[in-house]
């Protein structure tokens, strides 16, 4: 795709946008890439890298020490210093000017919030949180020694659970059945940064599809969606494309 074939149709998404009576976003983890957080799947994706059995929910509670470790190093050494770049405040910009209603992300690296965005809807969860399966009680990550041997609650002294999905774990049901509303009302879904590969929650831009929704995508290179439900293929990297989005728009509005 050149340039001049992606400015054509970043105007014709700018006007989708200005026209639309309900657009939501669906970000995947390539929106953080440009943070410094590696993607989870792919030749240089984290899993690549790691087992994932660490993150099998019956191998952590029987296996503590053991995935700590990595889960340590992967979700919280690796995420030192990582701050929202300009797509995550690209699109609380298009929020705030009232073009983007609801946030759906798979994310768990909470950067849409850092950011300004509100209306954010996590389906795997938020590493800034762990929670205790024996009292129940949630705690910050600032509230709890991840230098131990594997995070214990404060309360009762038992296993802490990072408070994201783990393998085998269902998604909340709250977002997820609010994510399906919005996809069955929705006329505009940006799909921004995903590979279209985690179940369920890539199920939601194909409901908009059906419900008729125009989707446009964000990513730098295609993937299970472009060929399937994309109407528009923005390509190249999302923190470039949703800063020009917002310039293309401002320029429209004058």
């Amino acid at each position: 795709m050149t340039s001049q074939d992606n400015n054509a149709d970043l105007k014709k998404v700018a006007d989708l946008l200005l026209t639309a009576k309900h657009a939501i976003a669906f970000t995947g983890a390539g929106i953080s890439v440009a943070s410094g957080i590696p993607p989870f799947r792919g030749e240089n994706g984290i899993w690549a890298k790691y087992n994932p059995q660490v993150l099998e929910l019956s191998y952590y509670y029987s296996h503590p020490r053991k995935c700590w470790k990595f889960i340590k190093e992967i979700f919280f050494e690796n995420f030192i210093g990582v701050k929202a770049n300009p797509g995550h405040y690209a699109l609380t910009k298009l929020q705030e000017m009232g073009y983007i209603q609801n946030i759906f992300t798979q994310n768990i690296d909470n950067l849409h919030q850092e950011a300004g965005s509100n209306n954010v809807y996590e389906f795997h969860g938020n590493r800034q949180y762990f929670v205790c399966k024996s009292c129940h009680k949630t705690y910050s990550v600032n509230q709890v020694d991840l230098d131990a041997d594997y995070p214990k609650c404060p309360d009762c002294n038992s296993l802490l659970k990072p408070d994201f999905i783990f393998f085998s774990e269902a998604l909340p049901h709250l977002v997820l059945d609010q994510a399906y509303k919005d996809a069955e009302i929705a006329d505009l879904v940006l799909v921004i940064g995903c590979s279209g590969e985690v179940y369920p929650a890539n199920q939601i831009p194909h409901y908009a599809k059906e419900m008729g929704a125009c989707i446009v995508e964000i990513n730098p290179q295609s993937s299970l969606y472009t060929s399937s439900v994309t109407d528009i293929m923005l390509q190249g990297k999302s923190q470039d494309i949703l800063t020009d989005l917002v310039k293309m728009i401002q320029e429209i509005k004058g």
